[in-house]
């Protein structure tokens, strides 16, 4: 049997984002995925709440950073893994190829002496790379589609699964962002599903259907089971027409242009300036094509 890490989830409703700790109970050591960095668009303000929350309850709990994790550079958020790297001083790590996503990006926002070599993390996973929290193995999965870089990060019987699959009633993540693939999330999802019946899935997010109180956690058995999308689009084929006629539909996240600067970058902000201000760069007509918000 795998061991059972406790996992503990921190939903931030402003984003739907769900962030989590993973300790191993014997040793007290946690890894932390997915930590969100607090952003007002509205007012352009920053703030660090909810990695502040988690870094209250690791001390509560009297836990040990070993790791900082993202499973992909996120579009809807800001990574608060350099926030927490300095604060804990915990190695941060992704998927290595991260490094396409930024070498996409750079061009995007025309940033030519961006180092796009990864070296913004302390590590870059790539499929099979193993690790441990605590006395707990852990493992790396490439789950590309939703993003060129996507990992799933398997940590005893638990499975980050990020952006793939969200709770069954939700179904799967879209995959029609700049580097995504429907028949490449479809593989990675398959991937997945092919983990242990009894393996505990952790979701990236949850949008409430209905109006529901926020969720998380499944199993592979009952994605298998009951995953809207999963349960229904049987074939490849079938599954990558109706995901890319959805997406066809969704208008871009609201924060893609301002995250993807700040999360390629291993969620640091941009520099200030001579006067002392932070700004960020929007790229205009860069997503042609897509639905109006």
């Amino acid at each position: 049997m795998s061991p059972k890490p406790d996992v503990t989830a921190f939903f931030d409703p402003r984003t739907w984002s769900v962030q989590y700790v993973v300790a191993d109970p014997a040793t007290g050591k946690c890894a932390i995925i997915d930590p969100v960095y607090d952003y007002d668009e509205k007012s352009g303000q920053t703030a660090s709440a909810n990695a502040d929350r988690i870094l209250d309850f690791i001390r509560q709990k009297g836990l040990s950073v070993e790791w900082i994790l993202d499973t992909h550079p996120h579009a809807d958020h800001f990574s608060a893994a350099t926030y927490l790297r300095e604060k804990t001083g915990a190695p941060t790590a992704i998927g290595a190829k991260i490094v396409e996503v930024q070498k996409l990006w750079k061009g995007f926002y025309n940033w030519p002496d961006f180092p796009a070599d990864g070296s913004q993390w302390d590590r870059l996973f790539a499929e099979g790379d193993t690790f441990m929290v605590g006395g707990i193995p852990a493992r790396v999965m490439f789950s590309p589609g939703h993003t060129l870089a996507s990992i799933t990060y398997v940590i005893g019987d638990a499975a980050f699964v990020h952006d793939t699959l969200f709770m069954p009633d939700s179904g799967t993540a879209r995959a029609d962002f700049p580097g995504g693939s429907a028949a490449a999330l479809w593989k990675s999802i398959q991937a997945i599903l092919a983990l242990p019946d009894d393996t505990r899935i952790f979701t990236g997010h949850d949008y409430q259907p209905g109006g529901r109180e926020p969720l998380w956690e499944s199993t592979v058995a009952e994605q298998k089971a009951k995953n809207s999308h999963m349960s229904q689009y049987l074939s490849e084929a079938e599954y990558v027409a109706a995901r890319e006629a959805r997406d066809a539909t969704l208008p871009m996240p609201k924060l893609i242009l301002h995250a993807l600067q700040v999360n390629t970058n291993g969620g640091r902000l941009p520099e200030p300036e001579a006067n002392g201000t932070r700004y960020l760069k929007i790229p205009l007509d860069l997503l042609n094509g897509a639905p109006w918000g």
